[in-house]
């Protein structure tokens, strides 16, 4: 299909703040800096909208599709402003948008299932499902687009009109998908609301809202979860990780070892889900350092618009100092960099890929969500030992299994105490699963059919079955 491009309008002097270019470190664009007073006009249109939107489902699943459609027609204008503003690499952009439309698509198709009960009473019970109002999405900048539909895909096929707060890292992406989508969408069914904080926590506690769906830390995320509680609004809290890769004795360390380090490295480590610690065997702890440091030393970073490069920059000055701070509080503490450990003198907020050895268990480079390209691997003398350092976090989304006994490893992986566990790779999640963490990782389902029906409240109907005299 083809879409007629609307880029979003300029910015008024004034109302703006601006966008850093993480590969330089300097501003290269700007952004509307939207005020807390907006938001009743926003929300006001979202409620405008919704009856005509939660009223015919055919009409919505028409519109995610040409959603869908109008997001991969416009890949080539929507990933090199993503790459430039996230700093990820350009093809790791285009994936982002892939899985934007394939999103839609698979929403597109859901359609809510209503259910009768059967009690054995004389009374015929339904189940239908009724679409809650307008959700408030709020969401990071390690995957701009991708979270996105991640949160507004479920809620506008379950019937609901949303308002999108994407970071004031990452807002220009947001902006122009918000554009692209206007062709497929009514107004006032997706909005896009940019700027600093406390816009994010007004949009959590605007009483107009009847669900927030947000990612990103812990400490956001209680902030958010109060202010959503001053309306009663739903909640859903995508919150960090901590996820561990436990390393069998029978395990294959060259035959793992892409996958593994690709698993921790990705988008420059700045993923929830990647493997933020490695327990290998005390007799492999060794081979399993040197295979991820030689692969670690010979990854090419860079700038994401540069098709060489591998890795990319930090997305920002305060995640640099995050990931510099807990190394350097590591390498203080007697840990080696077998690889990295150190920034790399360019501009902009590149750190060179690490790889820790004799790492204290209790640096925070282990007990903390470092966010970043640095990956400490610990030894551990018997299975049990590992199994209860996996879990010794407060965290709880993730976890991995690497071996070659399959059902040995699938045995460990149960142990995890975790929302999600891999065996031989990790952090690879289908469209139809759900994706939800548990500690202090998150509250809430997302994915799948629990995504949609997250978005949904039941509606119960009774009747006799047969008519009463």
């Amino acid at each position: 299909m083809e879409t007629q491009l609307r880029r979003p309008g300029p910015v008024p002097r004034g109302e703006h703040f601006t966008v850093l270019d993480p590969a330089t470190g300097e501003s290269f664009d700007e952004a509307p800096d939207q005020r807390a007073k907006e938001l009743d006009a926003v929300v006001g249109r979202a409620h405008e909208a919704w009856p005509s939107w939660r009223a015919d489902p055919a009409a919505r699943t028409a519109a995610l599709l040409a959603s869908a459609d109008a997001v991969e027609a416009a890949g080539a204008d929507l990933a090199p402003l993503l790459t430039r503003e996230q700093g990820k690499p350009l093809a790791e952009s285009y994936a982002e948008i892939a899985r934007t439309a394939a999103r839609l698509r698979y929403f597109a198709a859901s359609v809510p299932e209503p259910r009768t009960i059967t009690d054995g009473r004389a009374v015929h019970s339904e189940v239908r499902w009724r679409s809650l109002g307008p959700v408030a999405a709020i969401v990071p900048w390690n995957f701009p687009l991708q979270l996105a539909s991640a949160k507004f895909a479920p809620a506008l096929a379950a019937g609901n009109p949303v308002v999108l707060k994407p970071s004031p890292f990452t807002p220009l992406a947001t902006r122009l998908l918000g554009s692209v989508l206007s062709a497929a969408l009514p107004e006032g069914v997706l909005t896009i609301v940019t700027g600093r904080e406390p816009l994010g926590a007004c949009l959590a506690s605007h009483p107009g809202i009847r669900h927030v769906t947000f990612t990103g830390s812990v400490t956001a995320g209680r902030a958010v979860a109060a202010g959503a509680a001053s309306g009663l609004a739903r909640v859903t809290l995508e919150l960090g990780g901590n996820d561990a890769a436990v390393l069998l004795d029978d395990v294959d360390v060259e035959r793992i070892a892409d996958r593994l380090f690709w698993a921790a490295f990705r988008n420059c480590g700045q993923v929830c889900m990647a493997v933020k610690r490695v327990y290998a065997p005390a007799r492999l702890h060794s081979r399993v350092v040197e295979a991820l440091a030689e692969r670690a030393k010979s990854v090419v970073v860079g700038a994401g618009l540069d098709r060489a490069t591998e890795l990319g920059p930090l997305n920002n000055a305060a995640q640099l100092a995050r990931v510099e701070r807990y190394t350097a509080t590591a390498l203080a503490d007697g840990a080696r960099a077998a690889a990295g450990g150190h920034r790399l003198d360019r501009p902009g907020y590149f750190y060179a890929p690490t790889v820790l050895t004799d790492v204290r268990p209790g640096s925070p480079v282990v007990t903390e969500e470092q966010f970043g390209p640095v990956l400490p691997v610990l030894p551990y003398g018997n299975l049990d030992e590992a199994v209860e350092a996996a879990n010794a976090t407060r965290f709880g989304l993730g976890g991995s299994v690497w071996g070659t006994d399959l059902d040995r490893a699938a045995a460990v992986a149960g142990r995890l105490e975790c929302g999600t566990a891999w065996i031989n790779h990790h952090a690879e999640l289908s469209l139809a699963q759900p994706f939800a963490g548990i500690k202090e990782s998150g509250v809430g389902v997302a994915g799948g059919p629990w995504g949609l029906y997250g978005n949904l409240r039941p509606f119960v109907v009774h009747r006799p079955r047969e008519a009463r005299r």
